[in-house]
């Protein structure tokens, strides 16, 4: 218990520097949680703004592959680890960084998990960020819990959807699961919200649309491009390669972020 106690003194330090937690969930896989993570710690690091990004999924870690890190690895310097600097000066924690080949699976219950998160908190050394976007696994299990409980306030978090009453329905037991935490809920990034015709420029809706009101703020509605999983193989360095409607969607995320919590240069 004691060593459990010293180890949270520890995240609390860690990051008692960092002016505001981000979280990034889903509940649901497959509906691009990764992708809005990363572009969002990109505009923001675009804005001058200082920025991290914690991997959180233990079990299928993407950060580094769509920052374009993969093969980098963490390193330690006075029983701390070091960040991997990324795209911008984004500092990047993920699990990724640990394994030693890219078919390594963790084959852990829920306690390993739990205490691997806790001293990945404790012993990262983050600078003096103005934020750390925390791209949370699919779900409300063990990952998420932990993330939530153990990282100090000031904790938003970001629900990320697409729009279709399957994603909507266990989105909504997310948006329970924040509540239930206490976070602050910035509002809900609608994924994937329509494809534009590259021949006519039509609008196209791949799915039926939202079918019923969490109640809560929608922030923006990022479209589908072809150009998204070539991107996400090769690695965003920078939101200017993003296709214009797509970047444009996801600045108003970021300036959203940025008015709510008044964070400036």
């Amino acid at each position: 218990m004691e060593q459990f106690q010293e180890l949270l003194q520890r995240v609390r330090q860690s990051l008692g520097i960092v002016k505001y937690k981000v979280l990034v969930l889903s509940g649901k896989g497959g509906v691009g949680k990764t992708f809005i993570s990363v572009n969002l710690a990109l505009l923001l690091a675009e804005r001058g703004l200082r920025t991290g990004i914690f991997d959180a999924d233990l079990h299928g870690p993407s950060v580094p592959k769509v920052l374009g890190l993969r093969g980098q690895r963490l390193r330690t310097s006075d029983h701390h680890i070091e960040p991997v600097r990324g795209p911008l000066g984004i500092e990047v924690v993920s699990m990724d960084f640990l394994l030693p080949e890219d078919r390594a699976a963790l084959i852990w219950r829920g306690p390993l998990k739990s205490r691997a998160i806790l001293e990945l908190l404790a012993y990262t050394r983050w600078s003096n960020l103005d934020y750390l976007i925390v791209d949370l696994p699919p779900g409300t299990g063990d990952e998420a819990l932990t993330v939530a409980q153990l990282i100090p306030d000031p904790r938003y978090v970001i629900l990320v959807t697409q729009p279709t009453e399957l994603s909507h329905l266990v989105v909504g037991r997310a948006l329970t699961f924040a509540e239930k935490l206490g976070l602050r809920i910035l509002g809900l990034v609608v994924n994937m919200a329509y494809l534009r015709c590259p021949q006519c420029g039509a609008v196209i809706r791949l799915f039926p649309g939202l079918p019923t009101d969490l109640g809560i703020k929608v922030i923006t509605e990022v479209p589908f491009s072809t150009e998204i999983p070539r991107l996400c193989d090769h690695g965003i360095t920078s939101p200017q390669q993003l296709p214009e409607e797509v970047r444009s969607a996801l600045e108003k995320l970021a300036d959203y972020i940025v008015e709510q919590t008044g964070v400036s240069k």
